[in-house]
């Protein structure tokens, strides 16, 4: 197989940078060519010229799927970034539990959640401090753009090791065993959440609702200026005033032209 050129390469970042939003560096070449060249084996295809002509003419939408799957970094883990969740849970639940507790409504997004870890731990955490949950609405929405991490997080199997690291009563109340080194979120755990496949890179979000928080984290790294000031405006429209955003703590957004305001490192308010 030929190795690919800088033609090639330009076709395939500039496709995925107008699709997807996802900006690849001249550095990322050589991790472009090792992820993709299965694929153009499987294929029978020689170069990635051919490949990207097979990649933009299947309708199908599974050559889009297995490019995206093999292109995007997918790394997280249960209660990464601890201190977003302890500020979810000190201030924000308790300003949402008095602020909406005629509607009894919580609507939070988990825009990037990869392989189900974060959307999982703030359900927990929501269940721990909603003990009367049953008579509140809460409902999670968790996207992500890759089918295969989507399709993790909706088995919600987890090897024992990552289990282990979370609190013992959620480790009690919220798994059961699957087999000899996995655990298994529970069907109550589980019907909580919504996954969803989603690209962050549509003009037009189809959501009938605002969130009163949004979590994206450590996905707009990937993103340049443009491309991120754009989504985070999408965001803030579908934000409910006073509600927050979340993003990764290697993120920043310009706090002299976010509609956000800033409260501490990756941490905002509308």
């Amino acid at each position: 197989m030929q190795d690919i050129t800088n033609q090639e390469f330009d076709m395939l970042r500039d496709y995925i940078k107008k699709n997807f939003g996802i900006n690849l560096g001249d550095e990322k070449r050589s991790m472009v060519f090792s992820r993709l060249r299965v694929i153009l084996q499987e294929q029978g295809l020689t170069n990635f010229t051919d490949y990207y002509k097979y990649l933009t003419s299947d309708k199908s939408g599974e050559a889009v799927t297995r490019f995206i799957d093999r292109i995007t970094t997918n790394h997280t883990f249960f209660m990464r970034e601890t201190d977003h969740f302890d500020y979810f849970r000190d201030t924000v639940l308790p300003y949402i539990k008095e602020t909406y507790a005629a509607e009894k409504d919580l609507r939070l997004w988990c825009a990037g959640s990869s392989s189900g870890e974060e959307p999982y731990t703030l359900m927990m955490i929501i269940q721990d401090f909603f003990k009367d949950s049953d008579n509140w609405n809460i409902e999670i929405l968790a996207t992500d753009i890759s089918t295969t991490v989507l399709d993790k997080a909706v088995r919600g199997i987890y090897s024992k090791e990552s289990v282990a690291t979370l609190p013992e009563d959620w480790q009690k109340n919220y798994f059961t065993d699957y087999d000899g080194a996995n655990r298994v979120v529970t069907d109550r755990l589980k019907k909580l959440i919504t996954y969803r496949k989603f690209n962050l890179m549509n003009e037009h979000f189809p959501f009938r609702r605002k969130f009163q928080v949004i979590f994206c984290r450590n996905v707009m790294i990937y993103f340049d200026t443009p491309t991120r000031d754009a989504l985070v405006e999408r965001f803030h429209k579908f934000t409910e005033n006073g509600g927050w955003l979340f993003i990764g703590h290697s993120e920043s957004l310009n706090q002299s032209t976010t509609p956000y305001k800033y409260l501490m490192p990756a941490t905002y308010r509308k």
